[in-house]
């Protein structure tokens, strides 16, 4: 059945783009020869291992393009075996119009994609990209955005309920947490951070004023799937980062003994269990924990003129 799939997407695809086309965009060259065009233009020097062609296949094309006079070649002064190849102006004008015309073709097809869905395609097509082409995973931190609060609620419900096995009590925390932070935000203060892989959300945190000089972090998650980049130290190092140059004193967070995974990232980032005590919530009997750090203020107003 993925074989199939695979097959089917394959087909779709090549239809939208008119791989199929003998002409690319109507010019005189297929697809193949303008991406040997574009690489040459690029400047990549091996142009058959890059696009794994074959040596006799690429020695035509080279030759049409130079009876075109959009390449010259050259023996090369140092091996005489081989040539060296240079785009001519002609050259360089076929590829920019070229270039042109496609940049404007995808953006008409782009135009009849919602503007709300071309993140999610954009990031399915570097999914596959990273998939197939062997590229390791790597995850960005931002601000919040639109739609990520409901998300921070969502999956925070979802995960604890799956791995802890808590009731929707503690998704009511949640809630109440962000719409505090909503209600009660001060950008100076206070700031959150979701990480996303491949343009999809898969961590968060939050960083809320508890009182004049204690700072507090809430809300940080990973999914399973992120798990092993370093998001959750990441995101832990930058709401302490953030606290401090904000001006608290010390930074704070609450949770409980069996979250093993986030007890370790606090630990290893200079947290340590500064008060513990059994409590029934969220339907579990739990140990719930205090953990601290001390924070050395950057404040502008903290600091001694030099």
């Amino acid at each position: 059945m993925t074989v199939a799939e695979v097959r089917a997407f394959n087909r779709f695809y090549t239809g939208v783009i008119g791989v199929l086309d003998n002409a690319y965009l109507s010019s005189p060259y297929s697809l193949t020869e303008v991406r040997v065009l574009f690489e040459l233009v690029s400047g990549t020097v091996d142009v058959k291992g890059a696009l794994g062609l074959d040596a006799g296949y690429l020695s035509r094309i080279l030759g049409r393009f130079e009876r075109d006079g959009l390449i010259t070649r050259t023996p090369s002064p140092t091996d005489a075996r081989r040539h060296v190849v240079a785009v001519t102006d002609a050259g360089r004008e076929v590829f920019a119009d070229l270039d042109r015309r496609s940049t404007a073709e995808v953006a008409a097809l782009l135009d009849r994609v919602p503007e709300s869905d071309r993140e999610a395609l954009v990031a399915a097509m570097g999914r596959v990209r990273r998939i197939l082409g062997g590229l390791p995973r790597a995850y960005l931190l931002r601000p919040l955005r639109p739609g990520d609060l409901g998300w921070v609620v969502h999956r925070h419900g979802v995960r604890y309920a799956e791995e802890y096995g808590y009731d929707d009590t503690f998704e009511a925390l949640v809630a109440r947490v962000v719409a505090d932070y909503v209600e009660r935000h001060d950008p100076a203060r206070e700031a959150a951070w979701i990480a996303e892989v491949d343009g999809e959300p898969v961590g968060s945190v939050f960083c809320v004023r508890a009182d004049e000089h204690t700072a507090q972090l809430r809300l940080l998650l990973v999914e399973p799937a992120a798990r092993g980049l370093g998001i959750g130290k990441r995101l832990v190092e930058e709401c302490v980062r953030f606290a401090t140059r904000a001006g608290y004193r010390r930074m704070a967070l609450e949770t409980v003994s069996e979250v093993e995974a986030a007890r370790g990232i606090y630990r290893r980032a200079g947290f340590e269990p500064v008060a513990s005590a059994p409590t029934r919530k969220w339907g579990r009997d739990l140990v719930e924990e205090t953990w601290a750090m001390a924070l050395g203020s950057t404040r502008s107003d903290d600091r001694v003129p030099a």
